[in-house]
């Protein structure tokens, strides 16, 4: 039998964090951060990073360990989980993958190797000045006609991901679909999927008042001092509530447009994030208005 590993998974302000530190004390588990964001250091308040209050001793992987000015990739995130999984296992305890980046969870419960591809620097910059001067659109449809499996899944904004669909093409001949359906391998452990669900409408509150808190609590400040403190950021300011923030200070927005965008970006996160984790057939849908401990106990009753 495979040794079992749980998985907590769903959009953003649906109550993860909350629900894994008490199933991770009633299970004697650990957790191990499935985010793309909650892994770059001084990122905290934007990402809603678990502080170690929350922590409540739970001891937490893969989180605050990475410079924003450092790329992490999809493969350094599955090789650096399973590291955490092999250790967790080995004290006795059980894994507990918590997060909401669909990527990260499917790169583990598929057993999907994404390749380290060479990146050609010079046809990433002549993509990158072509979504500057003529619209990502225009990016957004070629990669749609080359792997229209892959585009469903990001967004039409997501520019670091529309372009690594078309790198990965220029520079394999192959899709970044077909790569990953060639690089699946036999699974190690047993993963059991949850998700938490919210009515859309109730959702959408918890995700505004979660942005206002981030503002009362100093988004805007930390942004100041990341941008003070580090060069470049390929990938940590391109981030959700950042690159608004960013925009708002380079005069782009007014303060409250600011706070508007990034209300209704992390909306669209959200939806999308559903849409993801609903494609995954194995997951085991949570009430977010339920009780948490009754949560736990049905967590608990499926993993037997």
């Amino acid at each position: 039998m495979l040794p079992k590993v749980i998985v907590i998974c769903g959009p953003t302000a649906s109550g993860k964090t909350a629900l894994s530190i008490e199933l991770a004390k009633k299970i004697n588990g650990e957790i191990i951060s499935c985010d793309s964001m909650q892994i770059y250091k001084d990122m905290d308040i934007g990402t809603a990073k678990v502080t170690p209050e929350e922590m409540q001793g739970i001891k937490h992987y893969l989180v605050d360990f990475v410079s924003p000015d450092e790329r992490y990739s999809v493969a350094n995130f599955k090789n650096d989980a399973k590291k955490a999984i092999k250790e967790i296992i080995s004290k006795g305890k059980t894994p507990i993958i918590v997060g909401g980046t669909g990527l990260y969870v499917d790169s583990l419960i598929y057993e999907i190797d994404y390749p380290q591809i060479e990146l050609d620097e010079e046809y990433r910059k002549e993509l990158e000045l072509q979504a500057n001067e003529q619209g990502l659109e225009k990016l957004y449809e070629i990669a749609k006609k080359i792997d229209p499996q892959a585009i469903e899944k990001i967004s039409e904004n997501d520019q670091k991901r529309i372009i690594r669909i078309l790198e990965i093409y220029h520079t394999t001949g192959k899709t970044k679909t077909q790569l990953e359906a060639e690089s699946r391998k036999p699974l190690e452990y047993d993963y059991i999927v949850f998700a938490i669900n919210w009515d859309r409408a109730k959702l959408y509150e918890r995700i505004n008042k979660r942005v206002d808190i981030m503002i009362e609590q100093g988004l805007i400040e930390e942004v100041e001092k990341i941008k003070q403190k580090y060069s470049k950021f390929p990938t940590a300011m391109q981030g959700l509530g950042y690159k608004e923030v960013v925009d708002y200070l380079e005069g782009n927005y007014t303060k409250e447009e600011m706070i508007e965008k990034i209300k209704m970006e992390t909306r669209r996160y959200a939806k999308r994030q559903l849409t993801w984790f609903r494609k995954n057939k194995q997951t085991i849908w949570l009430n977010g208005e339920e009780n948490i401990e009754n949560n736990v106990n049905i967590i608990i009753e499926n993993s037997k």
